[in-house]
């Protein structure tokens, strides 16, 4: 498979119109979001947005295993060290400008999950209003494993969460499956892994415009949910995860959050300490934020951290060495004080992210 190969884009004739299908096509790497792909994306978007013949958007991941595992993190990381290089700019820019657009994409936007979906797959499935996930779904948001922090609209999603599950999510970084991620609100619907193909074929037959449209077609494949395994946790993440400091939030989950709380902690233990940090601050600096300031926001949070120490490390020990023994900077909680936190959300004058196209709508 060559670059151009690793988006697949086709317009699909059907009832109503036609139907934009997107298919992130590199399945060896669980469909590892580029910024070759992003630069695919956006552009096809944006013309069909304009286009009064496409009625609405499908999005999907080749493979049997994943929807999008993330961003190409390790490329990123690897591009730090050459003062040349622009990846880490130019990356995140045209990505969160992407995320923007799905956000406020005025056709159905529906993105077929079949699998993993991770980071940047999050990113391109969380802002359209269908997020239809089976049951090989395995969704987290990982980033404070690789020294950084939930990213692409994380903002936005993770404090509308029920609760303090966003915030449980967010430090944690742990992977649910099909019924938390209903539950914690990331898949609108649920079918059956096997009924996707005849799905999606579905709404390429009936091009549906709107959302009663898109919701029918799903209708005839839903799966019944099971009973969602956080909610026999809820109590104890709302009451341990409410406090406005990780130390406090550790405090709580080591004293009333029984044996699964002592695990949650002794996880908590092996996150970037910085990362932790400015992820509770984010958070909690972030409630009813509109999505261009929570990804303008965001932005200058990348660009510090790919100016500090934890995120290369992470990168390494998770994904170059594998040796999963990163050596944080700053090493405990204690070393980070808030004017460190605050750091990390300074503008960044003329190279911040701006939104310049159409306004704000």
């Amino acid at each position: 498979m060559t670059d151009s190969d690793d988006v697949l884009i086709e317009r699909r004739a059907g009832r109503d119109g036609s139907v934009l299908h997107i298919e992130l096509n590199r399945p060896r790497a669980l469909n590892a979001l580029t910024l070759p792909m992003i630069r695919k994306i956006d552009p096809v978007l944006a013309a069909a947005q304009a286009d009064p013949d496409v009625a609405c958007v499908v999005i999907t991941g080749a493979g049997d295993r994943a929807f999008c595992a993330g961003g190409d993190v390790r490329a990123i990381a690897e591009s730090l060290p050459d003062k040349a290089s622009t990846l880490s700019q130019d990356f995140f820019r045209e990505e969160y400008v992407l995320n923007r657009r799905i956000h406020r994409y005025p056709k159905p936007y529906v993105a077929l999950i079949d699998g993993v979906s991770m980071g940047g797959g999050f990113g391109v499935s969380v802002h359209g209003r269908f997020r239809v996930c089976t049951e090989k779904l395995t969704f987290a948001m990982p980033e404070t494993t690789i020294g950084l922090f939930p990213d692409v609209g994380g903002t936005w999603f993770l404090t509308r969460c029920p609760g303090e599950v966003g915030t449980y999510l967010a430090l944690t970084g742990r992977r649910v499956k099909l019924a938390d991620a209903l539950y914690c609100g990331y898949a609108t619907h649920a079918v059956p892994s096997g009924d996707v193909a005849t799905l999606r074929q579905a709404l390429f037959e009936q091009a549906p415009r709107d959302r009663a449209g898109v919701d029918a077609v799903i209708a005839r494949f839903a799966a019944a949910p099971e009973p969602p395994p956080l909610a026999e946790h809820r109590r104890t993440i709302d009451r341990c995860f409410a406090f406005d400091t990780v130390e406090q939030i550790v405090r709580a989950l080591a004293q009333d959050g029984g044996d699964w709380g002592a695990e949650i902690v002794r996880e908590l233990g092996q996150k970037s300490p910085t990362s932790l940090k400015v992820t509770l601050r984010q958070l909690r600096g972030g409630r009813g934020l509109e999505i261009e300031d929570v990804l303008i926001r965001e932005y200058r949070m990348t660009q510090h951290f790919m100016a500090a120490h934890d995120f290369a490390e992470g990168v390494r020990a998770l994904l170059i060495d594998k040796d999963q023994k990163p050596r944080w900077r700053p090493s405990g909680l204690a070393e980070i004080d808030a004017a460190t936190v605050e750091a990390y959300f300074a503008p960044l004058g003329a190279d911040d992210l701006r939104f310049d196209e159409g306004g704000r709508p």
